[in-house]
């Protein structure tokens, strides 16, 4: 196999294993002309400390990608166990009855009662593959206790409690 040939890859299967790992849900905002925009990924993670930096990965077929080409900032709403409909909503199957009141944080809207809020400055944007993962300052955070909504199989799950081991 030389460098240029790809492996042949089932893009579900790649899913599926990738699934096993355990993630929190995140929701990214953005905001152009008054208007909000969002997308739930679990695609997230710090880059690095000092400078402050985390990474989102967007698919390019995903509204934000463009949108965030204009912004060069987001916000990202990490997700408490009982947000599961904002998950969703911002996934693209909307929640019947579900009306979202963003709050704001450094004059960028967030979820309210998310476990933490990171505003974000857009430092570089890589393309990889189907996605551009897009690197951002971190300009303002908070965060607060409490136990997070997971995803994992495909599957919204919840911690146990520490006692039912």
């Amino acid at each position: 196999m030389t460098a240029n040939d790809t492996p042949s890859i089932d893009a579900r299967e790649l899913r599926n294993a990738c699934g096993l790992f355990a993630t929190g849900i995140t929701v990214v905002t953005t905001e152009l002309d008054g208007e909000v925009h969002g997308m739930t990924a679990n695609a997230f993670m710090s880059v690095s400390l000092d400078p402050p930096l985390l990474v989102i990965s967007v698919g390019h077929k995903a509204r934000l990608h463009e949108l965030l080409k204009q912004t060069g900032r987001y916000a990202i709403s990490i997700l408490r166990h009982d947000q599961e409909d904002y998950s969703s909503h911002f996934a693209g199957w909307p929640v019947e009855g579900l009306e979202v009141e963003f709050e704001r944080r450094q004059d960028y809207p967030v979820l309210p009662d998310g476990l933490a809020y990171f505003v974000c400055r857009v430092v570089d944007a890589h393309p990889a593959g189907d996605h551009t993962l897009y690197i951002g300052q971190v300009d303002y955070l908070e965060h607060d206790a409490g136990e997070p909504v997971l995803f994992y199989g495909g599957k919204y799950r919840q911690m146990a409690p520490p006692d039912a081991a």
